[in-house]
């Protein structure tokens, strides 16, 4: 819990320090500890403070009294996200301090309840930076209002070291510069294609028509009433890509086509995707199924972080709105499920949050 609280420690307090009644720290703690234990608002908040407060007394100074819900509205409100964001960030590189070898997956996600009329990209936005092999966000980055991930995902990765590690990113993030600055920052990309960039598209699209795969993967997966079948196929880039298009792309080695065919209920859904990278697998024969797990591995971020947030902790149904308080609980949301995952136990991400609501040695548990 130590280490814990230093990561809120080096957060600098926005307020005038004379009218201040409750520390920064106390605040915090308490936001994080309530996320832990099953709470969603300001209101949860000083229910937790006022119910088991005085059993984290150790932690928790409390120089006058329980904190208002409106201290916490207020709070949240003002306080810079640049400091929340460090704390995950030194969070994460705490738990995983190298990077070599490791899958990061970048992917956006709207808060829906920031601004639950608009549409498209309006609203409010973040994208996360995802290690898929040990479940862990490492990063994040806010788009801009009337801007789209394009912009967000260069100003995320610089915060990253990318040294030997992966990035995987969906068809937005398949844009020259980004893939020119993974390999800058001495990683490897691995990025859909899809229309949006319509020469690169038809040019992959007809080179797998045209040239026999190198080697494919078969992967088949089943889950209750759902069978799921992945085919895998590469292409040399050099040998199929025209010198112009290779020189657009910085470092591309790799073509790879995905088939996927779903049967859900009886019923077949059937869908192929392309993807390019500047990775080449000096194995031929396990080319294909290593790209076939970098693309599966991708969809980790769907089903363990968003997913987790809009079902564990009930994000789009928070309707906090104003000045920096939605992205500071968002980040603080995060924190508490990052904590939850490092947890070892077989309860569920959900049941450890009502367990940690119940029983208080269970909650220090989690916290230190």
């Amino acid at each position: 819990m130590k280490e814990l609280t230093s990561y809120f420690s080096q957060i600098q307090d926005p307020r005038q320090s004379s009218k201040c009644k409750h520390k920064l720290s106390d605040i915090l703690l308490i936001g994080l500890l309530t996320y832990l234990s099953n709470g969603e608002d300001y209101e949860d908040m000083v229910l937790f403070a006022t119910i088991k407060g005085e059993l984290f007394k150790e932690y928790l100074a409390l120089p006058n009294g329980i904190p208002s819900h409106d201290t916490f509205n207020r709070v949240f409100q003002i306080l810079d996200s640049e400091w929340l964001k460090k704390c995950l960030t030194d969070y994460g590189k705490d738990l995983l301090d190298v990077l070599a070898e490791k899958q990061i997956c970048l992917d956006g996600k709207k808060l829906k309840g920031v601004s639950p009329t608009t549409r498209g990209n309006q609203g409010l936005f973040i994208v996360n930076a995802w290690v898929s092999e040990n479940r862990l966000c490492i990063g994040q980055e806010q788009i801009d209002q009337k801007s789209n991930e394009i912009q967000a995902i260069p100003a995320l990765l610089k915060q990253l070291d990318l040294t030997d590690a992966t990035v995987s990113v969906d068809a937005i993030g398949c844009q020259k510069q980004i893939a020119s600055q993974i390999r800058q920052q001495a990683g490897h990309y691995l990025l859909a294609v899809k229309k949006n960039q319509k020469e690169l598209f038809d040019d992959i699209t007809c080179a797998f028509k045209a040239n026999q795969a190198l080697c494919v993967s078969h992967q088949w997966e089943y889950e209750r009433n759902r069978f799921e079948t992945r085919t895998c196929s590469v292409l040399s880039a050099g040998e199929t890509l025209d010198q112009e298009s290779i020189c657009q792309w910085e470092g591309i080695q790799t073509l790879i086509r995905l088939q996927a065919e779903r049967i859900i209920d009886g019923r077949v859904q059937q869908q192929i995707r392309y993807y390019i990278s500047d990775e080449k697998n000096s194995n031929t024969q396990t080319n294909a199924t290593y790209f076939n797990n970098l693309i599966r591995a991708h969809w980790s971020i769907e089903n363990h972080l968003h997913w987790h947030l809009d079902v564990t902790f009930q994000e789009d149904a928070c309707r906090v709105r104003k000045g920096n308080a939605p992205v500071n609980l968002a980040t603080l949301r995060k924190l508490a499920l990052q904590i939850l995952t490092e947890h070892n136990d077989n309860l569920s991400l959900k049941k450890r949050r009502v367990k940690a609501a119940l029983d208080t040695n269970y909650l220090r548990q989690l916290i230190t």
